[in-house]
């Protein structure tokens, strides 16, 4: 099984299972357990001696233990609305809105992946604030880029993932949806901008744009992309989405390892290991 809190996830093993402990270890069940941390293969795991449901007088909630983004959801989620709200192009305004509508309730706690980056509650709004951060700032450097174009493909990229993806009310993802394994986030995103550019009577070249860029932020087919980027804010809505997926990963991986050591191997790092720094670099601030 996989046991986790808001600090990560390990792999655990209960080798003498009886009929009351298989009841015991559902999904998303809060249970207290008593083991031993061994390694196994390079990454480290739990053997479990003892195992039980929790307890009303363990004075524990569920809320403790899920894995969740660092910000608040409805203040991330006010932040992208702020963008939306300073968009200058009406048709790309209306879009997003019309999308933003449609998944705002699952949007607020839905996770991003089943595992690997972003995988925790609400973890699916972190990405795209984060990344839409990021855009803000990439439009100063690059100002040929359209902003709102930009910004579109930043907050629709991955919302199809709501369709993709089965989670919970708490956040946590338990598997992929029929629709999910069939079509993918990629495909059935494409159909979000459809469904949203015909209910708003946006212009066909724009949409056909915003399609592009969902089929194409994936950047290869090997990872799911049909076609490479093939304007600038394509360009670039794939290489904000590669960063911001890998120090989602660096960093949680670093974190796992105490200073001055390495990290368990990661798989989605090419399974490299990640050095966490024995020193703290000082923060200068910007002098008025």
């Amino acid at each position: 099984m996989t046991l986790a809190d808001q600090t990560g996830e390990i792999n655990a093993k209960k080798w003498d299972l009886n009929d009351q402990d298989a009841e015991i270890c559902a999904v998303q069940t809060l249970v207290k357990t008593r083991a031993v941390v061994n390694e196994f293969k390079g990454q480290m795991q739990l053997k479990i001696e003892k195992i039980r449901a929790v307890q009303k007088e363990d004075g524990v909630s569920m809320s403790d233990f899920i894995p969740s983004a660092p910000e608040s959801a409805e203040a991330m989620y006010q932040f992208i609305l702020e963008i939306v709200n300073h968009m200058t192009d009406t048709d790309i305004k209306n879009i997003v809105y019309h999308i933003l509508t449609r998944f705002e309730d699952r949007l607020l706690t839905y996770p991003g992946a089943v595992k690997n980056h972003h995988a925790i509650r609400s973890g699916l709004l972190y990405h795209i604030k984060t990344m839409l951060f990021g855009a803000t700032k990439m439009v100063e450097v690059y100002p040929y880029l359209r902003a709102d174009l930009l910004y579109a493909g930043v907050i629709l990229h991955d919302m199809a993932k709501i369709l993709e993806i089965e989670a919970s009310d708490l956040g946590i993802a338990t598997e992929f949806t029929i629709e999910g394994h069939l079509l993918g986030h990629i495909i059935q995103g494409v159909q979000v901008i459809t469904d949203a550019a015909r209910e708003v009577n946006a212009p066909q070249e724009l949409t056909l744009l915003l399609q592009h860029m969902i089929l194409s932020h994936h950047n290869l087919p090997e990872y799911g992309s049909p076609r490479y980027p093939m304007f600038p804010e394509a360009e670039m809505l794939h290489h904000l989405d590669l960063v911001d997926a890998r120090m989602y990963d660096i960093k949680n991986a670093m974190d796992s390892a105490l200073p001055g050591q390495l990290s368990d191997r990661i798989w989605t790092l090419e399974n490299r290991r990640v050095y966490h720094p024995r020193f703290e670099i000082a923060q200068t601030t910007e002098q008025e």
